[in-house]
Order: structure tokens, then C-alpha cells, then sequence
């Protein structure tokens, strides 16, 4: 791609996929991450950790699951609105157990694999991503899941990403069990002014590029006032700056190519004042 040739980058550094050789380890991020090593590692039964959309719930949720080493079993469920006989069936797929059609089969199929898993030494962490879209039936079903335990530690720990419509959805007097036993959790916060700087250039290097600032301070910090600090909508402006300083044969993305960008991008648009203000 031209694009790459003309900035000298080896790869698109701005992607929304989430990556983990992108990841960034910002006060937030870097905070949550502890706090989640640090649950698995006392045995706790729920964690939650919540943020608005694009804030890095799931890159987060991938770099843990790598962090943890071979004394951990890990199951992902990336999309929790299911069913709770369903969310049951992507469990023991996960955990390597054959579906049995049976209700009761498949539960006790389930109890026995984490008993092994324990017999082994080994732990078993669950991951669950957009867990604001889980019917409540479901959630309590998980709780279910969760009771089994040895004399010192429970058998499976769960980790719930969500957005913020999370919380309200455990206010509910039907999960109430479950509300009790999340002991660790956190909340994602965008990212500083200053660390809109670092996550760009942080991005930049790991694309391969190591030249002069591609990005002027203006540039730099309208995309933070635009993005408001989301690493996504920051992603997004930054690639479309950059297409449009292309597009133009410049060398560096200034401030009049992130306000293009931004009108382009309803989800970024901003009062005029914060452009006055960058």
C-alpha cells in the first residue's frame, strides 16, 4: 500500500481490531490488568470490569488471558447473549467437555472436568466479553457454575467485561447473589492528554515507523479533545488524518486534517469552542 510507503511503515498502526503487540500500557489499562492478576491470584469467584465502548475492554481481556501462565486453563466467550443451556454448551466446548444433550448430563459432564482440572493443580479463569448484553437468566446460571469449590478455592473464577449498562443490569433483585460475590472490579477511563501523545507514538513505533513526528502537537491535541480519550475513536481519527495528509502528498497529519476527520466521524464530533481551544 502506497500509504505505508509514504509514511515508511510497515504495517497500518491505527487498526480498531483489537491486537495485543498493540498493547499500551496507560495508568487505566495497566491498573485494571493488576487488579486482575491480582483477583485470579487470591482465588476470587467474580470480577468485573467495565468501560464505555472503545476504551480497550477487550484487548485488555486478550492480554490478561496471554499473561496468565500453564497453571491456568482459560475459556472466552466473546458474545454472552445466549441462552443459559447455550452459554453452558460454549463453556464445555471451551473447556475441551462434548455437549451432551441432556441437561443434567451436561452439567455433571461440566462439574467433572473442573474437578479434574483442580486434580491436575491447575485453575480455571472465564473470560466474558459484552457481558451488558447477557440475559439474567444467563448470568445466574453462570453463578451456578461457580459453586463448586475445594476445601480452599472455588473451582472456576469468572471476569465480566462490559459496558457501563452492566452495572445496572446487576441491580437487579434476581442477581443479587451474584452482585455479593464480584469482590474485585474496575472501571476503564479514557486516556489522558498526555497519554494520547505516547499511545500514538507507541502505536507508530510497533507499525515499524521511526522518523520524525508524524503528527504536529496541534494535531495531537485535537485528537484527544475529539476523541475525548477513547483509544478507538483515537485510532480512528489518526488513521483518517493520515490518509488525508496522504492524500495530500504531506509528511505529517495537522490540525485541519484531524477537524476533516472528525466531521467525517459522527461519533467524534465536538463543540466548535474545543477547536478554538486545540
Amino acid at each position: 500500500m502506497n500509504y505505508l510507503k509514504h509514511f515508511g511503515l510497515r504495517e497500518l498502526p491505527f487498526g480498531i481490531t483489537p491486537d495485543t503487540s498493540y498493547f499500551f500500557a496507560c495508568r487505566s489499562i495497566q491498573e485494571a490488568l493488576n487488579t486482575l492478576l491480582i483477583a485470579v491470584a487470591n482465588g476470587e469467584g467474580f470480577i468485573k470490569i467495565t468501560g464505555e465502548v472503545g476504551t480497550g475492554k477487550t484487548l485488555l481481556c486478550r492480554k490478561f488471558l496471554s499473561t496468565l501462565g500453564p497453571s491456568w486453563v482459560s475459556a472466552y466467550i466473546p458474545n454472552p447473549n445466549l441462552e443459559p443451556r447455550v452459554i453452558q454448551l460454549a463453556l464445555a466446548e471451551e473447556l475441551g467437555v462434548s455437549g451432551s444433550a441432556e441437561p443434567h448430563r451436561l452439567e455433571k459432564d461440566l462439574t467433572q472436568r473442573l474437578l479434574d482440572i483442580a486434580r491436575q493443580g491447575k485453575r480455571v479463569v472465564l473470560c466474558m466479553d459484552e457481558t451488558q448484553a447477557m440475559p439474567l437468566a444467563t448470568l445466574e446460571t453462570v453463578r451456578l457454575l461457580t459453586n463448586l469449590e475445594t476445601e480452599k478455592r472455588k473451582l472456576m473464577q469468572v471476569v465480566l467485561f462490559g459496558q457501563p449498562e452492566l452495572d445496572r443490569k446487576l441491580e437487579s433483585e434476581s442477581v443479587r447473589q451474584l452482585r455479593q460475590r464480584i469482590t474485585f472490579q474496575y472501571t476503564l477511563k479514557a486516556l489522558a492528554r498526555h497519554e494520547v501523545n505516547d499511545y500514538v507514538a507507541h502505536r507508530l513505533t510497533i507499525a515499524g515507523y521511526s522518523g520524525p513526528a508524524l503528527f504536529t502537537d496541534a494535531a495531537l491535541k485535537a485528537l484527544h479533545l475529539a476523541s475525548r480519550g477513547v483509544p478507538r475513536l483515537v485510532n480512528i481519527l489518526a488513521h483518517k488524518s493520515l490518509l488525508l495528509a496522504y492524500g495530500e502528498g504531506a509528511r505529517r497529519a495537522e490540525r485541519r486534517h484531524v477537524r476533516v476527520a472528525v466531521d467525517d466521524t459522527p461519533s467524534a464530533s465536538t463543540p466548535w469552542w474545543w477547536w478554538k481551544a486545540a
